[in-house]
């Protein structure tokens, strides 16, 4: 019988530390001076003493190892309940959000997705904006852990190919995300800083630049005003492109740089590979905002180059209403966002090194069909490609495929046009934030659509996030019999 002990008492104590960070913003809220500071204590006080006593309920269960069944219920598992404690503060908050709106923010910070139910963010207390921005810093570092070390561990996607790189020697999977959490934090706390600080330099004050450095960092996207980057100066656009790119590059090799070797960066093929794709698209998109205009300018490129980069990543800044750029830039845009970036960052979406491992795969037929007595392997990191790693990617594009159809037609039912019907699904799967159309696109925000079909973006942008297959095994009937 499956023992759910050792899953309970971790997600107890994930539990207990989301109450603990709002902390932080009830603080803010003290500060502020606006009388909403309670709203925090009360809503951590519940989130630690559920947390808490879960924990403690199931601490009699904890082993060092977790077993292939637990480890699926656990990364599913956490990303399900924390979206309903994080939605605590918007509920009794100033917001006063009914049920699916909360969890539906709270859902978008903690999958680092960026699609808002929330108008007039201006107006919220600071200590409401800072915590959607703690939510998707929080979801960032943790999402890095998952991909790091339950994804591969779950041959999920393709991703068991990464088993072998950096972090193949730390023993079982607890004490694994433990020592990965520890090096990754240190990271992720200095790149978040640095952002800090060119935000300021940028001209930013302090508040801004501290919340949207955690929105960056993550890919995330939630701003702290309605118009989102456009609220901004070019130089904080700048800014915003240099850590989006930093943040969409996987983990691992910023942790081998600080061992004291660059090399494995600058030779990985997902870090060439990112580069390459979003410097064609960028020059692409400036190159029809030419054409457009008629005239080659500054702000044609920039404005190409941030909303670009923010589409690739998943973060989901906007600059300018791209939806006002023409037919093509806006079908150019749908599809870069279902591009993302590499494995083991904050990045969302299909990711870069599945679209290489399928152009390698597919090279290496083309090549066996011209030459039929000839012996092609599919390489990837100068390693043959195995059948169970390519078997997993096909998978993983042709579930990937089906669910965006899925839910563009459930979203069809529910009453949305087709624009936003296809584009919301895309957004929320692919974690990008922001879809097309006037309703849900850069100019607009998802708190018009009907519940129905606001909850079926909450399971989209779970089911995106945690990359498909490792929610659907535990729907399997052989799942629960192994």
């Amino acid at each position: 019988m499956l023992d759910f002990r050792p899953v309970g008492y971790v997600i107890g104590l994930m539990v207990t530390a989301l109450g603990l960070a709002m902390i932080l913003p009830m603080v803010v809220d003290m500060a502020e001076g606006r009388g909403h500071w309670p709203v925090f204590a009360e809503s951590a006080i519940l989130t630690v003493l559920v947390g808490g006593l879960v924990a403690l309920a199931c601490r009699n269960g904890v082993r060092e190892g977790l077993t292939l069944q637990q480890t699926f219920l656990l990364t599913t598992g956490v990303w399900v309940i924390l979206p309903f404690f994080g939605a605590l503060p918007f509920i009794i908050g100033a917001t006063e959000s009914r049920i699916v709106d909360a969890v539906f923010e709270a859902m978008s910070g903690l999958t680092t997705t960026g699609s808002t139910v929330l108008t007039g963010l201006e107006g919220l207390p600071k200590g409401l904006l800072l915590w959607r921005g703690l939510m998707q810093w929080l979801g960032g570092v943790g999402i890095i852990v998952v991909a790091m070390v339950f994804l591969p561990e779950l041959r999920v996607g393709g991703m068991q190919i990464f088993r072998t790189s950096g972090f193949d020697t730390m023993g079982k999977i607890l004490p694994r995300a433990t020592q990965i959490s520890s090096r990754i934090s240190v990271i992720y706390l200095s790149l978040t800083l640095t952002c800090v600080l060119g935000y300021l330099v940028a001209g930013m004050n302090a508040f801004d630049a501290t919340v949207h450095a955690m929105t960056t960092v993550a890919t995330g996207g939630f701003a702290n005003y309605d118009a989102s980057f456009a609220a901004f100066g070019a130089r904080a656009e700048y800014v915003a492109v240099v850590f989006m790119m930093l943040a969409a590059l996987p983990f691992v090799r910023f942790v081998q740089m600080t061992a004291g070797t660059a090399r494995p960066l600058l030779t990985d093929p997902q870090v060439r590979g990112f580069f390459l794709t979003a410097a064609v698209l960028v020059g692409v998109l400036t190159l029809w905002q030419v054409s457009q205009q008629e005239t080659l300018s500054e702000q044609a490129f920039r404005k190409a180059l941030f909303n670009t980069v923010s589409i690739l990543t998943g973060t989901g800044y906007a600059s300018a209403d791209y939806m006002q750029w023409g037919a093509f830039a806006v079908t150019l845009l749908f599809f870069i966002g279902l591009i993302g970036g590499c494995a083991g960052s904050t990045s969302c979406s299909i990711k870069i090194f599945r679209y290489q491992l399928l152009f390698a795969s597919v090279s290496a037929q083309l090549r066996r069909i011209y030459t039929p007595h000839g012996v092609f392997t599919p390489r990837y990191q100068d390693r043959a490609i195995s059948d169970d790693v390519l078997n997993s990617v096909m998978s993983f594009f042709v579930f990937f495929i089906v669910t965006l159809g899925v839910i563009a037609v459930a979203l069809g039912f529910t009453g949305l046009d087709f624009i936003t019907s296809v584009s919301g699904a895309a957004a929320a799967l692919a974690n990008i934030g922001p879809g097309l159309g006037e309703t849900i696109g850069p100019a607009g925000n998802f708190e018009p659509l009907n519940d129905t079909a606001k909850w079926v973006l909450v399971a989209a942008m779970l089911i995106g996030r945690l990359e498909l297959l490792a929610v659907y095994a535990i729907f399997t009937v052989s799942f629960w019999r192994a």
